[in-house]
C-alpha cells in the first residue's frame, strides 16, 4: 500500500480491465491481418494506421497508465507528441505533393 502512495499512483486498474484490452489488441491485429487481403486500392494504407492508430492508443491509454494520469505535465507531454507528430506528417505530405512541380 505504501508503495503504491509513494509512486503517486492512487487508482490502478482492475485485472479485468487488462485482460479486455489485450483481448481488444489481439482482435484489432486479426482485423489487420484480414483486411490485408482484401483489394482496397489506395485504401489499404489507411485501414492499417487506423487500426494501428487505435491499438497504439489503447496501449498508452492502460498499459502506460495515461488514462489514469492526474499530472498536467503527462497530458501535455502527449498533446505536445501528437501535434509534432502531425506537423511532421503534415510537412512530408506537403513535400510529397509537391515533388511532381519540378
Amino acid at each position: 500500500m505504501a508503495e503504491s502512495a509513494a509512486s503517486g499512483h492512487s487508482k490502478s486498474s482492475p485485472l479485468k480491465l487488462y485482460f479486455g484490452v489485450w483481448a481488444t489488441l489481439l482482435v484489432l491485429t486479426f482485423v489487420t491481418y484480414r483486411v490485408a487481403y482484401l483489394e482496397l486500392g489506395p485504401f489499404n494504407s489507411v485501414v492499417a494506421l487506423v487500426i494501428a492508430s487505435i491499438k497504439a492508443t489503447l496501449v498508452a491509454l492502460f498499459f502506460m497508465h495515461v488514462w489514469h494520469a492526474s499530472e498536467k505535465l503527462t497530458k501535455l507531454v502527449i498533446v505536445a507528441a501528437l501535434f509534432f507528430l502531425l506537423l511532421l506528417l503534415g510537412l512530408t505530405m506537403a513535400d510529397y505533393a509537391t515533388r511532381t512541380w519540378s
